[in-house]
Parts: C-alpha cells; structure tokens; sequence
C-alpha cells in the first residue's frame, strides 16, 4: 500500500494511534479473508447441488431434475439475505459491531458445516430435503448480517485518485474463495471411487468452512473490535440506520442500484456453478478436470479484478462499467450465435471459461464501489448493504435454476440470452441514472 493511502486520524486522540492503529492495508486484509469466507461457503453448497445432492437428496428422480431441485434449494439463500440484513442491524444497533459479526459468522460457519453431517434420502426420507433447504435459509441469513462496513470504509479512505483500486480489493475475495472450493472438490472428486466420494468424501470441504470462517472472523475482529475502527465508522457515519427510513430517502437509488451490477451477477453463476451442472450433466468431460480449469479461470479472474482498479483509476468507475457491460453483452451474443462452452469440443469449454472469467473480473472489480457511491455516508453503510443483496437476488440468486431450465429445454443459446439480458440491465440503469458520473467517479 502506498503511503498516500494512509486514513486520516488526526482527530483522534494521540493514545489511539498505538497498537489499534487500524490502516489500509489492515482493512483491506480483513476485507478480503472475509469475503473469501463468505464466498467459501456458497461456493461450497454450489458445486454440492450439482455432484452431491442430486443423488443424496433427490435420488426419486432423475439426476437432471434432481439438479434443478437442487438449484431451487441453492437460490433460498439469496430469498433470505436481505432479510438476515435487516435482522442484524438491529442487533447491530442495540448490541454492537462485535456481537452482530460474531453472531452471523459462526451461523455461516456452522449451517454450512453441519450440512457434512446430513443423512441423504435413503436414511431419513423427504425430510433430507427439509433439513437441507434449512440450513441454506440460515446461510442466507448470515451471510446477510455478515456486512461489516470495512469495504465502504476502505473506499471513503482512498485518495482521490486510487478510488477505483481500493474499490476491487473486496472483490477478491470471489475468485479466491471459489479456487478453494472448486480445488478441494476436484481433488476429492478425481482421487475417490464414486461411491467413497457419495459416502464421505463430499462432507469434508464444508467442514472446512467452520475453520475458514473462525479465521475470518478473528481477521475482521481485529479490527472491529478496536477504539479507533469505532471511530472511524462514527465519523464516517457508517452506522446501521432503519430500513423504512432508507426507502424514504433513496428508495429509487436502492432499486436502481440494484440494477447496475447485473450483467456482473448474471455472469458470475453462469461461469461457475451452471457450467459444471452442464458438464456433469451432459457431456463426458471429467468434473475434477474441469474444476481445475475453473480455478485456473478464477486466476484470471482475479487478474481482472486488480486490472478493474487499475482501469477504473484511469477512465473513470462508471465508464469501466459501461466498457465491461458492453463486453459481457458481446459475449453473450457469441454465445447465442456459437456458444462454446455447449458443444463438444473441450478446448472451446475451456475457452468460453477463461474468457468468462476474464469478463467476470473486470466488471465485478468495480460493482461494489458502484454500489456503496449511490448513497451519501449517512446511508451507506445501510443502503450498500441492501443494495448488494437485491442485485445479487436479482441478478444471480435465480441463474443457475434458470440457465439450467432453459438450456436443457429450449436450447443452449438461450443462457446467452439470459446474460444478454442483464448486459443490457446494467447499460440501462447507468444511462438513467445521470448522476452516477460524479457519484461512480
């Protein structure tokens, strides 16, 4: 980190610039080991709906629409997320940071590592179902109440001129928690017999989810839990306000928000969850090899993320949308034309992925800065947070159920439709929202 990044505290006392100092380079770590959590353990129940639960789950049917109820499972989360936000602002105001982070951490940890333990169809019937569909309810709830506010506060510290790069690091943390997940999944897949991989091998990587979000949480306690931090979001204003007077004052930039982001959120389950439902489903390609060829995607993806801030700094935040919108939605017409990923040949899948992420990258490098700009600081902390989780209710919750649906039933050029559609989403709310030009920078 440069030292021009430092935040500014000359208005605290001098006895608090010791050991809780808090400084960028502190936020942004924090930032990102919680992402990489979050993102993690979603990751984690993504891939399990298309290798896992179809047989574990919804062995009465077949494995097609045992995957498609098990994407209609995969979307509760993001039904609750805003919910589980509203939840623990209030246990923010009336209890603190600390006990609102804590509290939906270890939920997120916990719900997704108690799935290890889940007994499949065979043993306890439709109630495997139930159990299954309630602890994605709950991870929705936490992941909604695991906003900390260190990602806007991260960005209300940048100089001027580095808006666009402190803006992606959050992001980062997407691609690192999905080469995790998708790398334990392909070791365990490839290196177990079918039945051992069914059995056992599937529950270890959500076990692994209490550990990542136990570190995480210690990384984002750190500096939560300090006087200055607790200064810092007071003078910034980055505190939890009620909903109701949120829609009040900026209901329309709440929805409109909402919108921006979408080509980025329509593509980010379209190149990582869908494309191993398709390839497990419907092709022979191996499932671990084409999970490592993700996460060599997700690389390339994180290199588009840090290469959006460089962009960002130079062009301007909402220009780096409009380029990266247009680009998803040329990418969208050439898989309606000739869409890659769907035929036969590995090296097009290949292609289609490294590219996907590419875009990927560069678009949601930039979407949470675009987010928590439309609002003044007053509403930030709040309206970001609401914001993010109608765009990702919207834009993604629904895509893999959705791709899947229409793929299987109408035809594969019909998910480059879908994503054409939130291209042309995020294109439209930039060109209405005339404002953004001062607010995106």
């Amino acid at each position: 980190m440069s030292a021009d990044a430092t935040i500014q505290t000359s208005a605290l006392p001098a006895e608090d610039h010791g050991k809780d100092h808090v400084s960028p380079a502190d936020i942004a770590l924090g930032v990102i080991i919680g992402r990489t959590s979050e993102y993690f353990d979603f990751f984690v129940f993504g891939l399990g709906c298309v290798l896992v639960f179809p047989e574990l789950v919804f062995p009465f049917v077949d494995r097609l629409t045992g995957t498609l109820y098990a994407f209609g499972i995969f979307a509760l989360a993001f039904v609750t997320r805003p919910l589980g936000s509203v939840l623990f602002f209030a246990i923010d105001r009336n209890y603190g940071r600390t006990t609102k982070l804590t509290a939906a951490l270890f939920l997120l940890g916990g719900s997704t590592a108690a799935i290890a333990f889940l007994p499949g169809y065979q043993t306890i019937g439709i109630w495997s179902c139930v159990i299954l569909a309630a602890f994605r309810l709950l991870q929705g709830i936490a992941l909604g109440g695991a906003w900390d506010g260190l990602s806007s506060l991260l960005a209300l510290n940048a100089p001027a001129n580095r808006r666009g790069w402190y803006a992606m690091l959050p992001q980062l943390g997407a691609p690192f928690g999905f080469i995790l997940a998708a790398g334990l999944f392909a070791y365990f897949e490839g290196a177990l017999s079918k039945e051992d991989f069914l059995g056992w091998g599937w529950r270890y990587p959500f076990f692994v989810a209490l550990t990542i979000n136990v570190v995480a949480l210690f990384a984002r306690l750190r500096m939560v839990a300090t006087h200055e931090f607790a200064e810092l979001m007071t003078t910034r204003e980055l505190v939890p306000m009620r909903v109701s007077e949120l829609v009040r004052a900026h209901g329309s930039t709440l929805i409109l928000g909402a919108f921006v982001p979408l080509a980025s959120f329509a593509l980010f389950h379209l190149v990582t969850i869908f494309p191993v439902s398709w390839i497990n489903l419907f092709t022979n390609r191996s499932v671990s090899e084409f999970l490592l060829v993700q996460a060599a995607g997700g690389v390339v993806g994180a290199g588009a993320i840090v290469t959006s801030g460089l962009v960002a700094d130079q062009i301007g935040r909402r220009n780096t949308l409009l380029l990266s919108g247009a680009m998803i939605g040329l990418f969208s017409l050439s898989s309606i034309i000739a869409p890659l990923l769907f035929g036969d040949s590995q090296a097009g899948q290949t292609i289609y992925v490294i590219i996907g992420f590419g875009l990927l990258g560069l678009s949601y490098g930039q979407t949470a800065g675009a987010v928590a700009s439309s609002f003044g600081q007053q509403y930030r902390y709040t309206g970001a947070a609401l914001t993010s989780d109608l765009a990702w209710l919207i834009g993604a919750g629904f895509a893999p159920l959705v791709a899947l649906t229409v793929s299987s039933t109408f035809g594969l050029a019909w998910v480059g439709i879908y994503l054409l559609s939130g291209a042309l989403c995020t294109l439209a709310a930039l060109a209405i929202d005339r404002r953004s030009e001062a607010r995106y920078g």
